[in-house]
């Protein structure tokens, strides 16, 4: 029976896969058990993990970098694909307030640790890793490691403790900002369910949804005045999906020519409303939906062709038609009104009306053939990683900064993700996967970097507690972990009025925190945590990387 002792306990690639797969799966079943009704999720993944190493259970440690690394790429790019559209629509909304409160959170944290530097005597290198660790932000850590060697301490008996603490604040770290999480909640008095119900009001979108109204063309200025006068005076993007003219129903062009008392559904922007209202007239309860004698019909169609997704709406001749209007787009949960200048994406939902022969043509020309888009584009997501990782390798420096910062392995995929999944179709890098793909390569990432920082981490935790320290060094983790958490997530919600679902996000993402993030996610069941994650987790990263070197440069001694 050697042979099946080796097999556990002997470094190398079958070892591996059965630690792995052992770890990742008793992780995912503990997650499912509810503690005073919380779940910690796939977080249970790291604390096997950190048993089994404590145990004396080792694997390769190559393939335990690898594995980690490369999981929490595929993770954090998923979620750049899946958040990006809604990403770049809060861009537009409120992502510098968004921004400046994870700043805070990053700059409380700093202030902590400085303070925590004077009042106990702990080394830079060892504060240095607690701070690290208690963001669970790898990168920082990295880079504060360069910096030591840059000034000539890599070799110093302080400077080993950095790692140490780290991997010791780190697990403590990740539960912190859970219980966060925890306690906003109960002091919010946040109900899930009702929640929800407000997510469109939260999520900002409500002013640029569109939305569907009968007008009665009462103004006598309009009369004998061609549909294309309207969209002059109005200059924004609207439709004019159905039109009742002496009493028959049509789908208008920009030629018809308008009448007084004939009734026009418009689908617009509900800012725009009013102004149409005194161009044409006044909202009637006439419902052109529903009208028996008329032969126009109402599809939604997925766009799954791939040669009609690198063109404009207005260069795309088939969709100019009188017979039929494109009246709702819908892409990664968001509306909004199709106009010339929109290029589509592969998994766009476009709402068409229309007459049957016409909308059969049209929907031909979009696909509508929803099995082309079950299988992702292996070779797009590869290049959108490459393309990833080298933006993350680039160094960047800064006035007085001897180091180069980079935004590491994890931040350069994820804004290439976001860039891609909203222009990867300009330069055809199709990155479009189904929510269900999505959400696995996503959970398979998070288990291999979780598995992997608790496999490498179990050790030197018992090392750590042995040496007289750790308690301390947990209790001021602990405290920079949530002490800024929890400040700054009051003053989004009393002062900034965020909802908790947001807040949860920009606390996982000022953390640059994935396992937070998967907790809120499971939590909140929405894209919402993931969508304030992506917002605040390119400059959480860049300001994370920087200050851990500072304090190096400027502490260390």
């Amino acid at each position: 029976m050697d042979w099946l002792t080796d097999l556990f306990t002997k470094p190398g690639i079958a070892q591996t896969v059965i630690v792995y797969g052992l770890v990742i799966s008793v992780g995912v079943w503990l997650g499912r058990l509810k503690i005073a009704g919380v779940s910690l999720g796939v977080t249970w993944i790291l604390f096997m993990g950190l048993l089994v190493s404590y145990m004396g259970i080792s694997v390769n440690p190559e393939l335990e970098h690898f594995l980690k690394e490369f999981g929490l790429i595929l993770f954090v790019y998923c979620i750049g694909l899946q958040v990006g559209p809604g990403f770049f629509a809060t861009l537009k909304q409120n992502a510098h307030k968004t921004n400046m409160l994870a700043a805070a959170v990053v700059l409380l944290g700093v202030a902590i640790t400085v303070t925590f530097y004077y009042t106990t005597g702990t080394s830079a290198q060892t504060m240095t890793g607690i701070m690290s660790g208690a963001v669970t932000n790898t990168p920082g850590l990295g880079a504060a490691q360069t910096a030591l060697t840059d000034i000539g301490l890599k070799d110093s008996s302080n400077s080993k403790m950095i790692s140490l603490a780290y991997a010791l604040v780190y697990s403590f770290g990740v539960f912190g900002i859970i219980l966060s999480m925890i306690i906003l909640k109960k002091i919010f008095r946040t109900d899930i369910e009702q929640e929800k119900a407000l997510y469109q009001r939260f999520f900002s979108f409500k002013s640029e949804k569109p939305v569907s109204k009968h007008l009665l063309m009462e103004n006598k200025q309009m009369e004998g005045m061609p549909i294309r006068k309207i969209f002059e005076l109005v200059k924004a993007p609207f439709i004019i999906s159905r039109m009742q003219q002496k009493g028959v129903v049509i789908t208008p062009t920009p030629d018809t020519i308008l009448h007084e008392n004939d009734i026009l559904l418009v689908v617009v922007q509900r800012k725009m409303l009013e102004r149409l209202k005194i161009i044409i007239g006044p909202e009637t309860n006439a419902d052109l939906k529903n009208v028996r004698e008329s032969e126009l019909i109402s599809r939604t169609v997925v766009v799954t062709k791939p040669e009609i997704t690198h063109k404009r709406l207005g260069d795309i001749p088939e969709l100019h038609h009188p017979g039929f209007t494109l009246t709702r787009l819908n892409r990664a949960g968001i509306e909004m009104v199709p106009h010339g200048g929109i290029v589509l994406q592969l998994g766009d939902t476009v709402k068409i009306v229309g007459d049957k022969k016409n909308v059969d043509e049209v929907s031909e020309v979009m696909g509508n053939q929803l099995k082309r888009l079950e299988t992702p584009e292996l070779g797009s997501i590869f290049m959108g990683i490459v393309l990833g990782v080298l933006l993350g390798s680039i160094p960047i420096n800064f006035p007085n900064i001897p180091v180069p910062v980079k935004i590491g392995l994890a931040g350069g995929p994820l804004i290439i993700a976001l860039l891609l999944s909203r222009f990867g179709n300009i330069v055809y890098l199709n990155n479009y996967t189904t929510r269900s793909a999505n959400l696995f390569i996503r959970e398979m990432g998070i288990a291999l970097f979780l598995a992997s920082v608790g496999l490498g981490s179990g050790q030197a935790l018992g090392e750590a507690f042995k040496g007289g320290h750790a308690w301390e060094w947990v209790a001021m983790g602990i405290t920079i972990t949530m002490l800024p958490l929890i400040i700054v997530g009051i003053i989004a919600r009393y002062v900034f009025k965020k909802s908790y679902f947001e807040i949860c996000g920009l606390l996982a993402g000022a953390s640059t925190d994935p396992p937070a993030l998967a907790f809120a996610t499971q939590m909140t069941k929405s894209d919402l945590p993931s969508v304030t994650y992506a917002t605040v987790y390119p400059l959480t990263m860049i300001l994370r990387i920087i200050a851990a070197q500072l304090l190096i440069l400027f502490l260390a001694s």
